[in-house]
């Protein structure tokens, strides 16, 4: 069974992701006359919107929202409706331009309290869950990054916590500096100061700034605004293939959280020390985290596979309250001496040390089994590594970000 993280029991972690997708691309010329540019193919089938909806899906937003404009019909044709990893995508139109900050307001109605906000036509990988991890002293968060030449974007200037000014693009100007990387954790109250029709960044995040509540945080990370002929080249040349990464698979009982036999209840939850940091850390550093676990419980009728999906949701909501993210949960119920008829099986192939969740996981993510590897406790989830062709690791009980450290200290292929 697999379960890609469902919404958090609580109501305070930021579940919704929100893109804009309205602008009508003049830079790009013709490329972008006929059709939206985020919708932009950079290969065959695959389109650059799908890999911002598919990064946000991945860290656990489930709430999509595109804001359309250009050709907008195209964008609701495409995803309206849509699911993708288990995110439900819906797309508001505006009737006519009405910049960033006009159509936020026409979604004033579908807005979470919290959410996170990002321009559909710049890429910028990082650890999207550490933005939304802190609560929000102002009105809104931006994720911000360093370049070696800021004369294209545009810089930011940045306190440390607060955003102080923004300086115009300048070609004139080189140098180092901080631009703002179009990602941006929002509270809806900042509609209060949406008078309508405008930018968020020429009208409203300005007035933030004045008033001191517009706060900043650096990521380091993959950055490509594909607005521009030679950057829409960048794109399909780097982009579709930055989509495959290696990827952690976790065993959960004994790894992740303390085993205390069948443990199934949201409540008794208890980490292992250095399970939530190791999680951190790998989300950091570019990995994919998967869960592979076996739950005979299931099969034996202590409890049911929506049980099993709570406590994994609880997991993912306290997760993310420490800026991190499991990408999705694996899970096989079976066992051979299971009283449940429909679970009973005598040697199941998802069952560890049968490697069925990782060869499933392998065919359904674009993971690069060469930087993989898998961290377990029994002997079982080290044979089931082998059978998939991954490096296994035996964890004691103690200490799992220093081990996952470890490990990623001595990986192969380091992920820029």
């Amino acid at each position: 069974m697999t379960s890609n993280p469902p919404k958090g029991s609580v109501s305070d972690k930021v579940t919704q992701a929100v893109f804009l997708v309205g602008g009508r691309g003049t830079r790009l010329g013709d490329i972008a006359q006929q059709t939206p540019k985020p919708l932009l193919m950079i290969e065959p089938g695959l389109r650059f919107l799908d890999v911002l909806i598919e990064e946000a899906a991945r860290h656990g937003f489930d709430d999509i929202l595109l804001l359309a404009g250009h050709k907008a019909n195209q964008v609701v044709d495409a995803y309206d409706g849509k699911i993708v990893r288990d995110a439900r995508i819906r797309v508001i139109c505006e009737p006519e331009p009405q910049g960033t900050g006009g159509a936020l307001r026409l979604a004033a109605d579908r807005l979470a309290d919290r959410f996170l906000m990002a321009n559909g036509d710049s890429l910028f990988e990082f650890n999207l869950r550490a933005l939304t991890a802190q609560p929000l002293k102002g009105l809104a968060r931006l994720a911000l990054r360093r370049v070696p030449d800021a004369a294209r974007f545009g810089a930011v200037e940045f306190d440390g916590r607060f955003i102080t000014a923004f300086r115009e693009k300048d070609v004139t100007a080189t140098g180092p500096a901080i631009i703002n990387g179009g990602v941006y954790l929002i509270d809806r109250r900042i509609l209060d100061i949406i008078p309508g029709p405008s930018s968020m960044e020429k009208d409203v995040f300005p007035q933030l700034v004045a008033e001191r509540r517009l706060e900043g945080e650096v990521f380091d990370g993959y950055f490509l605004d594909m607005g521009l002929p030679e950057t829409y080249a960048q794109a399909r040349a780097e982009v579709a293939t930055r989509r495959r990464r290696p990827c952690a698979f976790l065993d959960r009982d004994g790894v992740l959280n303390v085993d205390d036999g069948y443990t199934f209840r949201p409540g008794d939850l208890r980490w292992i020390d250095g399970a939530r940091e190791a999680v951190r850390t790998l989300n950091d550093s570019g990995y994919f985290v998967i869960v592979v676990s076996n739950q005979a419980g299931v099969a034996k009728g202590f409890y049911t596979e929506e049980d099993v999906k709570s406590f994994h949701a609880e997991m993912s909501h306290q997760l993310a309250t420490r800026g991190a993210h499991i990408d999705a949960f694996y899970f096989c119920p079976h066992h051979p001496d299971g009283i449940v008829e429909r679970y009973r099986a005598a040697n199941h192939p998802e069952r560890k040390p049968n490697p069925g969740m990782l060869v499933k996981a392998i065919s359904e993510w674009p993971i690069d089994v060469g930087g993989s590897f898998l961290v377990g406790d029994r002997q079982a989830d080290l044979d089931a590594a082998a059978a998939a062709g991954l490096p296994g690791f035996l964890f004691n009980g103690a200490g799992l970000d220093r081990l996952v450290q470890s490990v990623l200290d001595h990986a192969p292929h380091k992920r820029v």
